[in-house]
């Protein structure tokens, strides 16, 4: 008797933790979305993550939240606001149910946001003024840029390379005064021969070469090492007139403080610049931080990286141009209000489109360099 009792107390035992097992499962479990009807989607201007194209919006952030939607099967409509303060608002009253941009993903921000996993991984960067030179100013920057340290330095090595292939060839040519290219054996004028002709062969102007075999050998290595030098400086002088032509003495986040420098209201590039001493301008636009930046007003715009590498090489070609390294290195995401139950979902759709390739697609769209070759 009592074993019968206590196997039917074991069995109502398993039998109610079998349940609560069970229920606590169906009441943890997420929540399931079907096509919300009315999800709204706060956004705003930023080229090229969003800008309006043919009276429509695109861009990286337009197109990878279009394919969010289409995986998850939603419907959505797009609320654009004019400053990041304003998206940020917007999710956070609710008129908004999340915000996607370029919103950089910050301890500060988390405070009161949830965000999705990161979008696109980017940064700061600065960008200055390219000056506008007539020919002649063009012209005299040329001849000044002779006397940089770096470029009299080359100069000096080449004359010095110079002055050891002539006197090698005057050595092993004057032997032979006869038959080979330096007709004396007198030190002048015949080093005067050799020097012409090392100075014309680093030209690739020699109309000349050496008799003798060995003085040839070393004809062939100078010929190699001329090609190299001249090439090399080149790239020098090169490098030095674009640094030449840039605007102010702006290289890195280092040179910031003591220049006046434009961003907009808000950003994290504004709080950067704040929290290093930088004297800000802030501007509702990032349109209005070029303007600045164009007009004068400003030595520096500091933004996003790619958007300002997207200025550069489309409206503001030319006329402006990025310097330095990426630095204060962020992440952009997808932002929600606290405990927002879209989150979860859209997370695994972002898993899912890096897995078949449509992120890669859409991200190579806008931020791949072009292919010129055809």
């Amino acid at each position: 008797m009592w074993s019968k009792a206590y196997s039917l107390i074991f069995i109502g035992l398993w039998w109610i933790l079998s349940v609560s097992v069970v229920w606590g499962q169906e009441t943890s479990a997420p929540v399931k979305i079907d096509a919300p009807v009315n999800l709204t989607v706060a956004t705003r201007d930023v080229p090229p993550f969003v800008f309006e194209e043919k009276g429509k919006l695109t861009g990286f952030s337009i197109e990878l939240w279009q394919a969010i939607a289409d995986d998850l099967q939603w419907k959505y409509s797009l609320k654009r606001e004019e400053t990041i303060g304003a998206l940020l608002s917007a999710v956070q009253s609710g008129k908004a149910q999340l915000g996607i941009a370029a919103i950089s993903i910050t301890a500060e921000r988390g405070k009161t946001f949830d965000f999705s996993q990161p979008i696109y991984d980017g940064g700061l960067q600065i960008m200055v003024r390219v000056k506008e030179r007539s020919a002649g100013a063009a012209f005299l920057d040329y001849l000044l840029n002779f006397f940089n340290p770096n470029v009299l330095g080359l100069l000096g090595t080449m004359l010095l390379l110079i002055l050891i292939a002539a006197h090698i060839i005057w050595l092993l040519e004057r032997g032979i005064a006869d038959e080979g290219m330096i007709e004396t054996k007198r030190y002048f004028p015949g080093i005067f021969k050799a020097f012409w002709w090392a100075a014309a062969t680093l030209g690739a102007q020699a109309d000349e070469m050496p008799k003798s075999y060995a003085a040839r050998t070393v004809a062939v290595l100078w010929m190699f090492t001329s090609i190299f030098f001249v090439a090399y400086f080149t790239a020098q002088l090169t490098s030095d007139l674009t640094v030449r032509r840039l605007e102010g003495a702006i290289n890195g986040p280092e040179d910031l403080p003591g220049k006046r420098v434009a961003t907009t209201a808000g950003s994290t590039a504004e709080a950067y610049l704040k929290n290093h001493g930088v004297k800000v301008t802030s501007v509702e636009h990032i349109e209005d931080a070029y303007k600045e930046l164009e007009n004068g007003n400003v030595e520096a715009v500091v933004f996003d990286s790619p958007v300002l590498l997207y200025y550069a090489a489309h409206d503001g070609k030319g006329k402006v141009d990025t310097v330095g390294q990426v630095f204060k290195k962020e992440a952009y995401g997808i932002v929600f209000p606290p405990a927002s139950r879209f989150r979860r979902p859209i997370n695994e759709s972002l898993l899912h489109l890096r897995e078949n390739g449509t992120y890669d697609a859409i991200y190579n769209k806008w931020f791949s360099p072009p292919d010129n070759s055809q």
